[in-house]
């Protein structure tokens, strides 16, 4: 039962070119920083990721799309990368532009066995009726769009059926975990990466603090173990940035 590995580097080693990814994090939150790091030494490339967003220019995932290992993103957020924004419109990188409640419940369906669900979200939308770019021409034509999806009316609504998603890894930052794998994220890292971890059918989690088997309360336990393959400890030092830092003066100053 114990699921650590040595290094970053030695969690990700199997991690090949063209390899789908289900990654955690909320804006640069969360990011599993020195998981991605180490698939970025790696050299790999052509990789299909799914992820909230894909970083900045410089941190999360960007460092990897920076570089062109990124084939396709699936995403509901992409405003804070430029390199995104040019890689995508110069038809260097392939988008599937997705409503973020939608992308949530697609990588928690896919981790419980749920092939499919109908939504609300997206209904009368190129989402449900097809036609939202995916890949640009490099002069600027549509190469690849979306396909219509099935809708259906239950009790007089209609809705779109959305396919859930798995992926070859998974790739998480959690406060702490222990060596079967159970975790504990913190405040809004908890975004994506529980979501992210049950989708992956190999699940690495890089976690601040490395815990034996019954330190954590089970109640406070966030996400079982059953859906992590691989624990990898980095230390409370790790690098966290904000992504638009926002103050006020004081009340008393």
């Amino acid at each position: 039962m114990d699921k650590t590995y040595g290094s970053p580097q030695e969690a990700v080693a199997d991690i090949g070119d063209g390899a789908s990814l289900a990654v955690g994090g909320f804006g640069l939150c969360g990011n599993p920083m020195q998981l991605i790091s180490a698939l970025h030494d790696k050299g790999v490339s052509g990789l299909s990721v799914v992820s909230n967003n894909c970083g900045v220019d410089d941190w999360g995932l960007g460092i990897l799309l920076a570089d062109k290992r990124i084939a396709k993103m699936t995403s509901s957020y992409v405003g804070e990368n430029k390199e995104f924004a040019r890689q995508f419109l110069s038809g260097e990188l392939e988008v599937e532009l997705t409503p973020q409640g939608t992308l949530a419940e697609k990588l928690r369906a896919g981790g419980c066995g749920i092939a499919a669900f109908f939504t609300l979200a997206g209904v009368g939308t190129q989402v449900a009726d097809g036609g939202l770019p995916q890949k640009y021409n490099a002069d600027g034509s549509v190469a690849k769009a979306s396909e219509p999806k099935e809708t259906r009316e239950i009790n007089g609504t209609t809705y779109v059926l959305e396919d859930s998603i798995t992926t070859d890894f998974g790739l998480v930052h959690a406060l702490k975990g222990d060596t079967h794998g159970n975790l504990v994220f913190d405040r809004s890292a908890r975004n994506f990466n529980p979501l992210a971890a049950m989708a992956g059918r190999v699940t690495i989690a890089q976690v601040e603090e490395l815990v034996q088997p019954g330190e954590l309360d089970p109640d406070s336990i966030h996400l079982p173990g059953v859906y992590v393959q691989r624990v990898v400890a980095v230390g409370k030092d790790v690098e966290k940035r904000i992504e638009k830092r926002t103050v006020q003066p004081r009340k008393d100053a």
